[in-house]
């Protein structure tokens, strides 16, 4: 039977967020992920100076051989409605690979190894847990994203989508004549929404690749939206005439909506898998670096001791940081055709698309990093 201190279940920034922050702390740590890294990943990838920041990331040092691509607009609009330019005249976010970047943040993370073994068995025994029949931990920290297998046994339900978004995408490398064809500024991300308000669709230049994807609070008729999305950018001369069409599915919870039990006596949930994307623009990576960084606090102040009591402070720390969960706004509760109207109006307003939709939404601007 191999022990380690702390089993991370997942490979994302979550994980290797955790156990980066846990480095030096005299702990043995394993890591497990059924992938091998770099590995891909669907996500429209940025990460805001906050990230940046709170990870101590070197941009210079990665920018080196990794695409790091600086946002300083957006171009904002209802499908086939008025577009609305917002340009900050500087870096406000930055565009990532999420192989990329996550294979940097595991390649720095400290921890042990495991890749390629996906977690099949768990079952606890007295105060430890036993993972696979041949790994014993007191402490899992369960990092897999929304299909995590530790969410699983905690209760969740990933197939259930009624609190969460499904999401369809494609990101490729264009050639030098896509590259010609392709009208998307590199610094100016464009963000369409759908005009019954239930989602929005995205494309996103960063360097040579090209990212294109749309995701909903429901995934009734998804593939019809997306190939919509896809057909008004053709149709718009925005993407290359050729642009492939293999889009790849995946699912996150909303932190507002979401209700997943994410601790139990030995086990904590920090990221998607403990469902804390934001809620207005479904973005994950820094609920997930933050929950990941509060979640080592915890573990550190418990000195061992791994019971419920003495990780209950996590969800404090998460309520502090991002709010309570399940509450709406007063314009969830507006008739859709009200919905459709206001969105039309405030969609083509600059104030609002700065000020409210990007700055507060997408780049949560008004809230500083992780201190």
């Amino acid at each position: 039977m191999e022990y380690c201190d702390i089993l991370i279940v997942g490979g994302g920034p979550a994980g290797s967020t955790f156990a980066w922050k846990l480095r030096g702390a005299g702990l043995d740590i394993l890591l497990l992920d059924k992938n091998q890294f770099p590995r891909d990943k669907v996500c429209a990838g940025w990460v805001t100076p906050a990230v940046i920041n709170t990870l101590q990331i070197d941009e210079n040092e990665y920018g080196q051989d990794r695409v790091l691509q600086p946002i300083s607009g957006f171009i904002t609009s209802i499908i086939g409605g008025t577009e609305v330019l917002t340009e900050y005249g500087d870096t406000v976010s930055h565009g990532i690979r999420r192989s990329e970047f996550d294979h940097y943040l595991l390649g720095r993370s400290g921890a042990r190894l495991q890749l390629g073994e996906q977690l099949t068995t768990l079952r606890r025994e007295n105060s430890r847990w036993i993972v696979n029949d041949r790994i014993t931990t007191p402490l899992i920290i369960g990092a897999g994203g929304h299909f995590c297998p530790v969410a699983r046994f905690l209760g969740a339900r990933p197939g259930d989508s009624v609190s969460g978004v499904v999401a369809q995408e494609i990101e490729f490398e264009m050639d030098t004549r896509q590259q010609g064809d392709c009208r998307i500024r590199q610094d100016t991300p464009e963000l369409y929404f759908c005009d019954d308000l239930k989602g929005y669709g995205w494309c996103f230049r960063k360097g040579n690749f090209l990212n294109i994807g749309l995701g909903r609070n429901d995934s009734l008729g998804l593939s019809e939206h997306v190939r919509s999305f896809y057909d008004y950018l053709l149709q718009k001369g925005k993407i290359p005439r050729d642009a492939p069409t293999n889009f790849k599915g995946h699912a996150y919870l909303l932190y507002r909506q979401a209700s997943r039990n994410i601790m139990d006596d030995g086990v904590l949930l920090i990221g998607d898998a403990a469902g804390l994307a934001y809620p207005q623009s479904g973005e994950g990576i820094r609920p997930a670096v933050e929950s990941a960084l509060m979640a080592a606090d915890v573990v550190i102040s418990a000195l061992g001791n791994y019971r419920i009591e003495k990780l209950q402070r996590y969800t404090e720390l998460l309520t502090k940081r991002f709010g309570k969960g399940n509450s709406g706004t007063i314009f969830d509760i507006l008739p859709q055709g009200m919905k459709n109207l206001a969105a039309k109006k405030l969609m083509s307003s600059r104030w609002f698309s700065r000020n409210i939709l990007l700055d507060r939404w997408f780049l949560h601007s008004h809230q500083p990093p992780l201190g």
